[in-house]
Order: C-alpha cells, then structure tokens, then sequence
C-alpha cells in the first residue's frame, strides 16, 4: 500500500486539486470535504487494491488517524462540535466534480479537462530521476467492464449509460471473442531504450473510452499532446493487430470514427545483409510490362524485306536450347519496357487485415 503522505505530494505537485476547486460553485458555506481531499480517498481506495466505489472511498477516509482525519477535514468542528464526514456529503462533492469536468453531451470519451487532469496525476507520480531516462513508451488496450448492468436491448436505460458493448480475446480454446459491457482502457507505459539501461515501468498516460469508439484512434491525441508538455517522444511499441491511427479533423472530438483497416508493425533493426541476385517478387510494384522472350524452336522465322530497315530496338539474345529457364539471369524492368496496362500481378505489397 503507498502511504498517505507520498499521494497527497503526487496530487500537491500535479496542481489538479486546485484547478478542480475553480471549477466548482462557491456555496454559502464552505464544504467539509474538499477536492484535495477527495482525490486522496481515491487514492487511497485504488492503492489499497479495493474495488473503485464511493463508498470505498469514504471508507478509506474515515479509517485515517484522527490527526490526519483532523487536517484533511474528514472530522471538522461544527457549532455543534466535531463532526465527522457522511457518505452523503462524499457523494455531494463527488457529484459536483464529475459534473465540472464532465462533456456537455455525453459520448463516452473524457473531456478535455478531465484527461489534462489525469494526465497531470500520472507525470506527477513519474519521480524526477526517471523523467529523462527514456522517451520509448509500450502502448495498449484492455477490456474494463462497467459497475452497470447492461441495458435492455434496444434501449440505453441503465446506470451507465455511456459504456457500450464491446469484444475481447479470453483464454479458452475458441476462435469467437467474447462480449462484455463497458470501456477500452488504453495506456502507455515507459519502457528501456534500444540498448539503453533499464528503467523502471511506470505508466506515463491513460485514457479510457468506450467501446463504441476506437481505442487507437481515442488514445492518440493524448499521446501526440505529451510533446507540447515538454516530453519528447521516442519509440511507440505496439502490437502487429493495432489498426493504424489516422486523426481526421472535425468539430467533435466524440464523433465515432470509421476503423482503419490496415495494420502497422514495429520494424526491427538487422544487419544489413549482402544484396542478392535472386529474381524480385513478382508482388513488387510496377507499371511495366516484362519484354517477350524470343521463341528459339519456333519453325517460323521472322521475315526480312529487302530495303527495309530493322526497328530501333535491341532485342534480347536468344537463349540456347539446352539451357534452363531457372539459370538464365533475371531481366530488369526499365522504363522504355513501360506500358499504360499493368500486368495481372501489379498488387499492393502492403497485407491488409481487419482491426482488433
């Protein structure tokens, strides 16, 4: 379990308290428990291991020492005398924070605020000797389920409205993806550079979606903001199935955009390797038709008018007949061999796959 005091210096340090508190209305009297406050119960209940509820959180507060019940104002002095934190007032202050950073209109996908703050929590929780040591991040997703039940079908009536149904891969031994009702959670998580020393992995951003957006395409603005904050960008490790992210511009940033259907793979660094004489694929792209090899057993013979002249063109020595195809050279395709038809095999080299 992280102890208390080193929560209350990652929120001190990321300022995410206090631009919470400017959001928040200004009552006639002050509130007992406060957004600093607050974000250390919720520290505290996801450091513990305990399940991420309210009233966990409230649980976690009140099970403090008194003297720091006492200065994070879990008990405060009334007129009446010491008065010690309710769940309702808990739940008050959580519901006027959610309501500060929340999305005028619901998508499923964080808002501005809302992700800058988090971001802020993360960096803030990176120690400064490790700031610098690396610029590689390992970036993926995972399934994250919903406290909701799913709603009935056909309808969007249950408490969570903005989760959404989505797939995952599951250990049995099947080729179907299983269902699951709730979110995509995406993070990036500092790795060693190439030949660089270890580093320790900590997670440096995190988003979560839901799962009718693409959690690719949900996850890379928050990466591509990570250099406007001073943190340079080195090597992104992802998997082969991570469709590629293409940001199209628009006014929302919740519309759900279309699945890229082409796959992005990490490229390695090898040896560079002797270059060979073997012919090149025939999946190579090219416009230019192969030049027709002379016939050498056919029992016509080209006919040469006397005064005319031949064409303009070298063409190519008659192989002889005892000769295989295998050992004669490979022939390169020129520009003059150019043709406006492509040939049969002209096809993209690039393998395409459906999104994860």
């Amino acid at each position: 379990m992280i102890p208390l005091p080193v929560l209350e210096e990652v929120i001190d340090r990321s300022q995410a308290a206090a631009r919470i508190e400017m959001l928040l209305p200004i009552g006639v009297r002050p509130r007992q428990l406060t957004a600093r406050t607050l974000l250390a119960g919720l520290c505290l209940t996801q450091a513990d291991g305990r399940p991420a509820h309210l009233t966990r959180v409230h649980q976690a507060l009140s099970a403090l020492p008194e003297d720091d019940q006492a200065r994070l104002g879990v008990i405060a002095d009334w007129r009446t005398g010491p008065h010690k934190l309710t769940y309702r007032q808990t739940e008050y202050t959580f519901g006027l924070v959610t309501g500060a950073l929340a999305e005028d209109d619901p998508c499923g996908q964080p808002s501005r605020a809302l992700q800058a703050i988090c971001d802020d929590l993360l960096e803030a929780s990176i120690p400064e000797a490790f700031k610098d040591a690396s610029t590689s991040l390992a970036v993926d997703w995972t399934d994250l389920e919903s406290f909701s039940r799913p709603p009935p079908r056909g309808t969007r009536d249950c408490a969570d409205p903005e989760a959404s149904w989505g797939h995952r891969k599951n250990n049995l031994l099947r080729t179907q993806d299983e269902l699951f009702y709730g979110y995509y959670l995406s993070a990036a998580i500092m790795m060693p550079e190439e030949n660089g020393p270890a580093v320790p992995e900590l997670a440096r951003r995190a988003t979560l979606s839901s799962c009718r957006h693409d959690p690719v395409r949900a996850f890379a603005p928050v990466l591509t903001a990570m250099p406007a904050a001073g943190i340079p960008l080195g090597d992104i490790l992802a998997d082969s199935g991570t469709p590629t992210a293409t940001l199209l511009p628009g006014p929302s940033r919740c519309a759900p955009p279309a699945r890229s259907s082409s796959r992005t793979c990490t490229p390695t660094t090898a040896d560079p390797k002797a270059p060979t004489t073997a012919p090149s694929s025939p999946t190579a792209a090219s416009t230019a038709r192969p030049p027709r090899a002379p016939c050498s057993n056919s029992a016509r013979s080209p006919v040469t008018r006397p005064g005319n002249k031949p064409p303009p063109t070298t063409p190519a020595p008659p192989s002889s007949p005892g000769t295989s195809s295998a050992a004669s050279p490979a022939t390169t395709l020129t520009a003059t061999t150019a043709c406006s038809a492509p040939p049969p095999w002209a096809r993209s080299a690039a393998p395409s796959g459906p999104p994860r």
